[in-house]
């Protein structure tokens, strides 16, 4: 669950900021009151709001539906709804209890029992219990024929029976199944919908206020666990990359993930502290099956493999960059973390020098010859190929022109355009689309399966001009050889059988390009470490430091703590 919003239109800050007050307490300079409410015995002040951009525009569409994966807003997951346990995605450590206390799987990997922590409640009081669990196991995109039962034994222990093996498949069902209130949604036939306005969820906050600005989150009283320091966080809506960057230099914003070529611009103070963690593919995501119905010469991996080679990555790294970002590859696994996972060394990085005559020579040997405008065609019709991104996501936008004045010199003609992040979602969800500046999300433990399961499975999409009903398969991609080994995969515990079956996809993968590795991006996260303490650091990365990453959040949340 990976959104951006990076843009360039410069907006009138301090106009922005001024209307945002209307919305919420005005911003103090410093903390003036511990979680208790006050400093001192004196002192009755509340602690100030942690403010937040995670990457919301104006307007703020209020959308709290845990099951709207691409427009649901920022927080939503974790800080309102929760998964039973927590998977770190930047360390090997054992999942971390939420709602569960523990979980164990049969001996044949088809049985999971999970334990609840007891006198669990949801945020309007009503018990948390395991009758929830089941009911979200079986509610809307959650269903799966592969789970044959879901019984409680008691009011905290919950047992899965499924059809085939699932010990791969416990970070998505153990730690990205947000667990909902079945005295709510087991009233709602249609949960897509739902913007679901006051959510009730069992995390530590419940949503206070919102408008076109701002939402603001306050402390969940009926929460397990004592209320955190930072009882209230206000996440704010932005138009502007710049904006962002200004107020987070001058203390408008707390807490944020975004680009910034320059880093040491908004951190010389020594208020501001960053963090980039290199993880998330930066591609071209491709529609590239015509069975599913994508058009274009997109859809012919010979094309899909010559634009691979047209791109100078190093060059769109620095230019694009700044030379912030890591080296993607095509194996889509997360170097070093996932070497073990890794059989050919040839996949460990995308080509990181432009090959033309390579690519034309693949051109060439699948039938295409050269117009006199110097592009390449089949059957009297020219490669013409569509790139687009959201307008202001500068770092894509740039990265994109770049692509397509290289696939040029390869005789691809690809024409780069923007689009409204409003309309950026639908034709990439729905499959309407030829090429798109696309981040993928990378798995959240220390093995790839998520991000083959996830991206690649021919289960995992749906025909163009539907929405995939699991997964994130936006390339409408579809292999035999690699579902088949994703399933084999899943039905194991044996690393070297599992590592097999990866040798099988990464094969594949790295020759049908659906996704066309970039770079691997700079997820650069901004906080204030002058303010609040408690923030992960690289001695430890208790979670990941990005505000837009699905439940991370909340883990951060319950750690801050207001400084002095």
């Amino acid at each position: 669950m990976k959104r951006r919003a990076i843009a360039t239109i410069a907006t009138g800050v301090i106009a922005l900021a001024t209307a945002l007050t209307a919305c919420s307490a005005p911003i103090t300079d410093s903390p003036q009151a511990s979680a208790s409410g006050s400093q001192s015995g004196t002192s009755t002040t509340p602690a100030r709001a942690l403010r937040v951009w995670a990457g919301s525009t104006t307007p703020i569409s209020v959308d709290f539906n845990p099951f709207h994966v691409d427009t649901a807003l920022y927080g939503t997951y974790g800080p309102i709804y929760e998964p039973l346990f927590f998977f770190n995605q930047l360390s090997a450590d054992a999942a971390k209890p939420l709602l569960g206390d523990s979980y164990e799987f049969s001996s044949d990997g088809k049985t999971i029992t999970i334990k609840l922590k007891p006198n669990l409640k949801w945020s309007d009081g009503q018990p948390l219990t395991a009758d929830d669990v089941i009911f979200t196991f079986g509610y809307g995109p959650n269903k799966t024929d592969q789970l044959l039962s879901a019984t409680a034994p008691d009011a905290t222990t919950i047992v899965l029976k499924y059809s085939k093996p699932q010990f791969t498949s416990a970070p998505q069902l153990l730690g990205a199944t947000m667990i909902v209130p079945k005295h709510v949604w087991s009233k709602i036939s249609d949960y897509q919908a739902q913007t679901n306005a006051k959510p009730v969820g069992s995390g530590p906050y419940t949503v206070k206020t919102t408008s076109d600005a701002s939402y603001t989150f306050t402390f969940n009283t009926n929460f397990r666990d004592p209320a955190p320091a930072v009882t209230e966080v206000q996440w704010i809506g932005l138009d502007s990359n710049q904006s962002g960057q200004d107020m987070l230099s001058t203390g408008q914003i707390d807490w944020t993930g975004m680009f910034i070529a320059n880093p040491d611009s908004v951190t010389g103070t020594g208020a501001i502290s960053t963090m980039n963690q290199q993880q998330d593919p930066t591609v071209v995501v491709t529609c590239a099956n015509a069975a599913k119905g994508c058009k274009g010469a997109q859809t012919d991996p010979a094309v899909r493999q010559a634009l691979n080679l047209a791109i100078d990555r190093p060059a769109l790294a620095e230019k694009a960059w700044a030379g912030l970002v890591g080296q993607a590859n095509p194996a889509f696994v997360l170097l070093p973390r996932d070497q073990q996972w890794l059989t050919d060394q040839s996949l460990a990085a995308s080509p990181q020098a432009a090959n033309i005559a390579q690519a034309e020579q693949i051109l060439q040997a699948a039938g295409y010859t050269k117009d006199a405008k110097g592009f390449y065609g089949k059957d009297g019709k020219q490669i013409d190929l569509d790139l687009f991104s959201p307008d202001g996501w500068t770092d894509y936008n740039d990265a994109a022109k770049l692509i397509a004045e290289e696939a040029g010199k390869a005789g691809i003609k690809v024409t780069a355009r923007t689009v409204s992040e409003a309309e950026y979602w639908t034709p990439v969800t729905n499959g309407d689309f030829q090429l798109a500046m696309y981040g993928l999300t990378q798995s959240i433990v220390a093995d790839p399966y998520s991000n083959y399961e996830q991206y690649f499975s021919g289960k995992s999409t749906a025909n163009v001009g539907d929405a995939p009903g699991h997964g994130q398969n936006y390339s409408r991609y579809a292999n035999p050889d690699v579902d088949a080994a994703i399933q084999a995969a899943a039905a194991t515990n044996d690393p070297a059988i599992k590592k097999t079956e990866y040798a099988k996809i990464q094969a594949q993968i790295a020759t049908d390009l659906p996704y066309i590795p970039v770079v691997l991006n700079a997820s650069q996260a901004f906080y204030n470490t002058k303010d609040f303490t408690g923030w992960p650091t690289d001695a430890n990365l208790y979670a990941d430091p990005l505000p837009y990453i699905s439940v991370a959040p909340e883990l951060i949340l319950l750690n801050l703590k207001p400084a002095g």
